[in-house]
């Protein structure tokens, strides 16, 4: 049978492992070396030299064009004794993946000679066309000109003999056309609004850093199968297949025994990221079959960021060598888990501590309980636009499917934390607070217990979760990057945090005790974000109902969460915090609706293709096999027997036929609203067109094709089925 399904199967089982070849080092001997971290910075770089590029990193200085020039040297010493040959700019684009162009060090001299040159103005600034890139109308075709300029608190790193050179992204007049852009000002919002605060309790913090440790969830299957399935190379996700007689029912997966191919993949890539310092520390299975997951150890979130958009290019490439292909689809196969990025991000200080940390003394857990109430408001404040940063086609298809967080944004923080919340709340109006005594004991309240790290159970359904020093932001996207969520993560906290500490010092200007005028708000603000926090099953229908009661929002579709990146308070958020201006956030909104838009026109256009070129040919093929075999049997059978064992044959063709009538049937109504979808000219409608009129189709076209699935001779079906993409090693 020339079937590429069975040549794909044929090649996937049969062809070699790669095996992988290991230094004679120890990993903290190569970890870092393909990065222009600090030690390559001492030994190649002038004490000047060094010296300015640290207070840029520190304290955010400027590095004059002079040292600029002396940097460029230093770091094109050390890349070409790294075998570098090429540098790039290294950006964040509003695509949602990296971009970068390639020029060579090399410059012709006389004499038909070369000489390799990189300037310091090379380094900190280079122009590529912003008119290439989505912009959401800020920038016109014939408006080219934008600006990447050097990040220097992100180091530059060797890719393929490429220098690469984190940078910012941003047009000929200003405007933000990257994710880095308002990250690095949001993380300036945060230090500045947190170590305010922190001079409550401790004058010796003088900055604060937003932390991040992500968990990147994927797929890997085998890359012949890949090819043979025409919707997984164009839309990265299955848009047909029946359920495996046994996928993830069984719970056998999840943390068992890594297979040896995969092993060997995970090894490879591991060594790769250690050489890039990308602190990967965990490897397991996740819960669905050929489904897994890493992690690195927390990182400040910018260079966080960079690590993990890295890493994503590392996963496909090194996959590519072990002819694996990654799926970063957040929901690649349909009735198995889907794929997060699960964001655990907390607030450290100069003096080493985690401001999200439980404390052992009364002070310290007035302090923990400042930060953790004031992200409940902010959370609770701002929960439309947690939502809007996490909407994506793919996010779409896996938010609130009993394995992921639900639309609904909620905070969930564990039995013993809500019991001291409750305390606070229900406590006398009017508190006062003995720091004489030795235990510093709030009278009138309840004492503050001893707080432990891990006091409470973990709720793996919350969207948003308290994990003992930290708080961890399940309902990311796989494929999406981390930036957006750090972004209003960190915003919203830092603007809280200034109204917070408006309220205490007005507090204080009345002569009211700082101690006494912290835990007043505190407790207003714990009533007031009361309705955000959800201890139970995020996943069960009686939350959907309780979380409606309570007037939390549940926008299920991308368009309707989207909005929130417009509305008056989040301009003003944005603005008020010199991190986007209205202009910017209405640009963004316009791109995420166009690629909604771009993304489900694909896929209609690719399943309309499969099922009438692919999947209606090969039925009707099979359903006149049928019809020749109830002929032939007519001709050497009596009657009697005939009708009896015609009978499921014709069952058969009568349900083959009727699965080709809906699939037809509906492949054409969903074209005919595709064009009028199509002439819809602003992207707010077309949207909400393909989302209202074009989706629903997707899954009733679906319906009828599994079903066929099950009724055609095996021999015959033109895609690898989920048993062969799961299953096969």
């Amino acid at each position: 049978m020339d079937n590429l399904r069975f040549r794909a199967l044929e090649y996937a089982m049969n062809r070699p492992h790669r095996s992988v070849q290991f230094p004679d080092q120890k990993a903290s001997e190569y970890f870092g070396e393909l990065t222009f971290n600090r030690a390559a910075m001492r030994e190649f770089l002038t004490e000047e030299a060094y010296n300015q590029v640290m207070n840029s990193i520190e304290k955010g200085e400027k590095i004059d064009r002079r040292i600029a020039d002396q940097v460029a040297a230093g770091i094109k010493a050390w890349a070409m004794s790294k075998g570098a040959t090429h540098y790039t700019h290294w950006f964040l684009p509003l695509t949602g993946a990296t971009a970068e162009k390639h020029d060579a060090f090399v410059d012709p001299v006389e004499g038909g000679k070369g000489i390799e040159k990189f300037r310091g103005s090379e380094l900190t600034q280079q122009e590529p066309d912003a008119s290439s890139f989505p912009s959401g109308g800020i920038r016109s075709t014939f408006e080219a000109r934008g600006y990447t300029a050097w990040d220097p608190t992100s180091p530059a790193f060797i890719m393929d003999r490429t220098l690469c050179i984190p940078t910012v992204f941003v047009s000929y007049t200003g405007e933000a056309l990257d994710f880095k852009t308002p990250l690095l000002k949001a993380i300036y919002a945060i230090d500045k609004a947190a170590t305010d605060v922190c001079q409550y309790f401790d004058k010796n913090i003088t900055k604060v850093f937003s932390t991040l440790g992500w968990e990147q969830e994927y797929f890997l299957v085998d890359s012949a199968l890949y090819l043979a399935r025409p919707d997984l190379v164009l839309t990265g996700r299955t848009l047909f297949g029946h359920s495996s007689a046994k996928d993830q029912q069984l719970e056998d997966h999840y943390f068992g025994t890594i297979p040896q191919r995969v092993l060997a993949f995970m090894q490879e890539f591991e060594l790769e990221a250690h050489r890039l310092g990308i602190p990967v520390k965990t490897r397991h299975n996740e819960v669905a079959p050929n489904q897994f997951e890493c992690a690195p150890v927390f990182e400040e979130v910018n260079l966080s960021i960079d690590h993990n958009q890295l890493m994503m290019h590392l996963l496909d490439k090194v996959a590519k060598r072990h002819d694996f292909t990654v799926l970063l689809h957040e929901k690649p196969f349909g009735g198995v888990n889907g794929s997060g990025k699960h964001n655990n991000w907390s607030l450290a200080t100069n003096t080493k501590e985690n401001l999200l940390s439980p404390g052992k003394t009364p002070k310290d857990n007035i302090r923990f309980l400042t930060f953790l109430v004031n992200i409940l408001k902010a959370v609770q404040t701002h929960a439309d636009l947690i939502r809007a940063i996490i909407a994506s086609p793919g996010n779409e298809y896996r938010l609130g499917a009993n394995e992921a967080p639900p639309a609904i944004i909620s905070v969930f923080i564990g039995a013993q934390l809500t019991q001291m919340l409750d305390a606070i709340e229900k406590a006398d109006k009017q508190v006062t607070i003995n720091t004489e005594t030795a235990n510093g004991l709030l009278k009138n309240l309840p004492k503050i217990p001893e707080i432990l790290l891990d006091n409470t159970d973990r709720n793996r359904t919350s969207p948003f979760a308290f994990t003992g020093n930290k708080f961890e932001f399940r309902a990311v996207g796989s494929s999406q990057t981390c930036a957006p969520p750090m972004i209003v993560l960190n915003l919203i906290v830092a603007d809280q945090l200034i109204k917070f500490k408006k309220e205490v010092d007005a507090l204080i200007a009345k002569k009211i005790q700082k101690d006494t005028a912290l835990l007043q708000v505190i407790r207003k603000y714990i009533k007031e974000s009361k309705k955000i926090r959800f201890e139970g099953n995020n996943y069960s229908n009686e939350w959907v109902k309780e979380a409606a009661k309570r007037g939390l929002s549940n926008h299920k579709s991308t368009p309707d969460a989207l909005k929130a990146f417009i509305t008056k308070p989040s301009i003003e958020l944005f603005e008020q915090n010199v991190v986007l201006t209205k202009r910017e956030l209405e640009a963004r909104h316009e791109i995420h609706l166009e690629h909604y838009t771009k993304k489900l026109q694909i896929e209609s256009r690719v399943l309309g293709d499969l099922a009438g070129n692919h999947i209606i040919p090969v039925a009707i093929r099979y359903q006149n096999t049928l019809i020749e075999n109830v002929k032939g049997l007519k001709q050497v059978l009596d009657l009697k027997t005939y009708g009896k064992l015609s009978q499921n044959q014709m069952e058969t063709i009568t349900e083959i036929s009727e699965h080709v009538d809906k699939i037809k049937t509906f492949v054409n109504e969903m074209i005919e609203a595709r064009k009028i979808a199509n002439r819809i000219e602003h992207a707010e409608p077309k949207a909400y067109a393909y989302s209202d009129k074009i989706k629903p189709y997707f899954e009733k076209i679906r319906y009828h094709v599994d079903k066929l699935e099950l009724l055609i001779d095996d021999e015959l079906w033109p895609l690898p089925k989920y048993r062969e993409l799961l299953f096969t090693r």
